[in-house]
């Protein structure tokens, strides 16, 4: 410590004790398997791995680099033929000139397009299904998932409740019929002829113009109660006649009952 301070200096004052280097006793490690190690190492290392071989073959001296020696190579030039003159080309025609260009026809071809997609049926997409997150897309006729009916075991045949109602028809029409037929037979009821409902259905024709004409020389105001009285009376009349005319134009067969 004298040797950092001067002579007269303070800190020289206090006495000092002898310094001591402080070491590190313990040794360091050392591996045993440190030479296994040296020794696969040595025998795995490949040798001019990075640097290439020791020895390279020396090119010969008679194979020298020549002048052009690396420029591309062209083919050999041809003379040019000059055209005689029975092989000239036509000349180009000048924009006076209408040359015929094949087969010519008069058809106008833009209205025929116009009218030919304005008459066209749009066409319809063919339904289709995504199976896929990507969008892959089939064709949904043939995928299962709509149903054929024609596949059916039952296809074409009639289903059971028709035939159960068409049975109960036919069965309430030949009890009605039977009905009629023992009503004709104890003289109860009579069956009108044709000429018979013709002249029926004239008669109620010619009631309903009748009063139909009636109707027509009605005042227009009907401000009195016998005028009023007149009118839903004429109403009432005639809608009751067409209502008879509908149901004997409607029906051929008429019955009518003898009291």
């Amino acid at each position: 410590m004298t040797d950092l301070f001067p002579a007269k200096s303070i800190y020289n004052l206090i006495p000092r004790g002898e310094l001591r280097k402080f070491t590190n006793e313990r040794k360091p490690h050392t591996s045993k398997f440190r030479e296994t190690v040296k020794e696969e190492t040595q025998r795995h290392k490949a040798p001019n791995k990075t640097m290439g071989p020791v020895k390279v073959d020396v090119p010969s001296p008679e194979k020298f680099l020549q002048k052009h020696s690396k420029e591309p190579k062209l083919a050999n030039k041809t003379p040019l033929k000059k055209l005689c003159d029975d092989q000239k080309k036509p000349r180009v025609p000048l924009r006076t000139d209408h040359p015929v260009m094949g087969i010519q026809t008069k058809k106008n071809f833009i209205k025929t397009n116009t009218v030919e997609t304005i008459m066209s049926v749009t066409k319809k997409p063919q339904p289709n299904y995504v199976d896929t997150r990507g969008g892959d897309k089939q064709l949904l006729d043939t995928s299962g998932l709509v149903p054929k009916f024609t596949n059916k075991k039952d296809y074409g045949q009639t289903p059971e409740y028709l035939i159960k109602r068409n049975e109960e028809v036919q069965r309430a029409q030949e009890e009605y019929d039977a009905y009629i037929k023992e009503q004709i037979r104890q003289g109860s009821m009579q069956q009108l002829s044709d000429e018979e409902r013709d002249a029926v259905l004239q008669g109620l024709k010619k009631n309903w113009g009748e009063l139909h004409h009636q109707y027509q020389g009605i005042s227009v105001v009907t401000d009195t109660t016998p005028k009023k009285y007149r009118k839903e009376r004429l109403e009432t009349e005639m809608k009751q006649l067409e209502k008879d005319i509908d149901m004997t134009e409607r029906h051929k067969t008429i019955y009518i009952a003898n009291r």
